[in-house]
């Protein structure tokens, strides 16, 4: 359990910045396969649409340690073209998150801070896990969710442009400092990794922000 926002250093926790036109759950789901394949002890969930044989859409959840397969959707009914979220499946990833967490990892995933998690649900317990813990967590967080994530993390986090150079270049700074064997939490945000059109995080007090998890982690109590 940590106590204090200032032992969280904000560089290890990445959240990729995206619009409805990225692709940023390929983008997720490839640089995971690529850094494993470099063995990177890597553990979490990305998430793949598929269509079904009657047309429907469907949501699944890999786990990138294993390449299991999790439906986290189901039709709406018989005609439909769209899904509704499963919470037996949320369960499940919830699940996969939170065994990788048990492990010594080097980077979990989590495919992404969306509506569920901002409105308290979700895989929200298992983010305020993976930071408190100080695992570095790589994420993706929907434009109009930005102001949810602020919120959510009290300001302790680096957003990344959605592009494959700027996750290697996060990547590359936490694997040196992972390397040096110890992590300054002083060293400040990745600014020069945000163009100016974005707008770079910064720290807040755990006053300023008085309903972030993190900062009452103590009282938080995981959901069954």
């Amino acid at each position: 359990m940590i106590d204090n926002l200032d032992e969280i250093d904000p560089n290890s926790v990445g959240a990729i910045l995206y619009r409805p036109k990225d692709d940023v759950d390929r983008l997720l789901a490839d640089f995971a396969q690529d850094i494993a394949q470099q063995g990177v002890r890597i553990g979490g969930i990305v998430q793949r649409h598929a269509r079904c044989a009657n047309g429907t859409h469907v949501m699944l959840a890999i786990d990138v340690a294993t390449g299991q397969e999790i439906s986290i959707s189901q039709p709406l009914g018989s005609g439909a073209m769209s899904c509704n979220l499963d919470t037996n499946g949320l369960a499940e990833a919830a699940a996969v998150v939170s065994q990788a967490l048990r492990k010594k990892i080097d980077l979990l995933v989590i495919n992404k801070f969306a509506k569920q998690e901002a409105a308290g649900r979700g895989l929200r317990a298992e983010f305020v896990d993976a930071i408190t813990q100080g695992v570095p967590v790589l994420t993706a967080v929907p434009k109009k969710r930005l102001g949810d994530w602020r919120t959510f993390t009290a300001g302790v986090s680096t957003l990344l442009p959605c592009d494959r150079q700027s996750l290697e270049q996060w990547w590359r700074e936490i694997s040196r400092r992972r390397a040096r064997g110890a992590i300054s939490t002083s060293s400040g945000y990745l600014g020069t990794m945000i163009p100016d059109r974005l707008m770079t995080t910064m720290r807040l007090s755990t006053t300023s922000s008085p309903k972030s998890p993190i900062g009452l982690f103590r009282r938080l109590r995981k959901q069954p």
